[in-house]
């Protein structure tokens, strides 16, 4: 069984060092200084869970679309559920993916946020990634996923870490979107399917906030 970094009720714990990687089309790259911080101070496996993040990325780099969907999103669904006021001492906190690997935890906006990045990473457009706010019907709470769109008006896949088996929107009638976004754009969705565009990610604060954390950088 896979055991849970200590828990953290301060992100201030979190040093800037776990801020300091590159995630670009063809290349995931963490700092010797990240890398040597997270052996430090979490141990060997969260250091091995970021060095398997490397290898997938490199693994699957090249593979069609399809593939590289079914390797995220298994990949990141073995990662620990907490949620965010017992993890982060928050209501509502929205990690890196460095965060969420080397804590071994996090909710469901940490999972599809991290699915949505690494997919990117590997060259998926963004305007076929959209990372969705629905209302789990079944458990009657807020919830987030990562859909991909073939096609512009395509049915799109659900990556959700509540089921593994990646499914069309249409056969998930438990999942009731409220609203999507990416790097590109927000949108609002209305009866009918309908989806219109509000604006711009950035007006999500937390969204704000965590690419905020991923721009930031210091030299090693």
């Amino acid at each position: 069984m896979v055991t849970a970094a200590p828990r953290l009720r301060r992100r201030s714990s979190l040093l800037p060092a776990l801020l300091l990687f590159t995630a670009m089309v063809g290349a995931l790259e963490l700092s010797n200084r990240l890398m040597n911080y997270v052996q430090e101070r979490f141990g060997t496996e969260a250091h091995q869970r970021l060095e398997n993040w490397q290898r997938l990325h490199a693994l699957a780099l090249n593979a069609p679309v399809d593939r590289q969907i079914k390797l995220v999103n298994s990949f990141f669904n073995r990662i620990n559920f907490v949620s965010d006021i017992r993890h982060w001492g928050e209501e509502d906190y929205w990690a890196t993916p460095v965060e969420l690997l080397t804590t071994n935890g996090g909710d469901c906006e940490d999972f599809s946020i991290a699915k949505y990045l690494t997919l990117k990473s590997m060259g998926v457009p963004d305007d076929q990634l959209r990372v969705v706010y629905v209302k789990a019907l079944e458990l009657n709470q807020a919830h987030m996923v990562l859909a991909w769109y073939p096609e512009p008006d395509a049915d799109p896949l659900i990556l959700d870490n509540l089921i593994n088996d990646i499914k069309p929107a249409s056969q998930r009638p438990d999942l009731e979107p409220v609203y999507s976004f990416n790097g590109e754009g927000l949108w609002m969705n209305k009866a009918g399917g309908r989806r219109t565009r509000i604006g711009e990610a950035q007006k999500l604060s937390r969204w704000q906030e965590l690419n905020k954390r991923l721009t930031e950088s210091l030299r090693p």
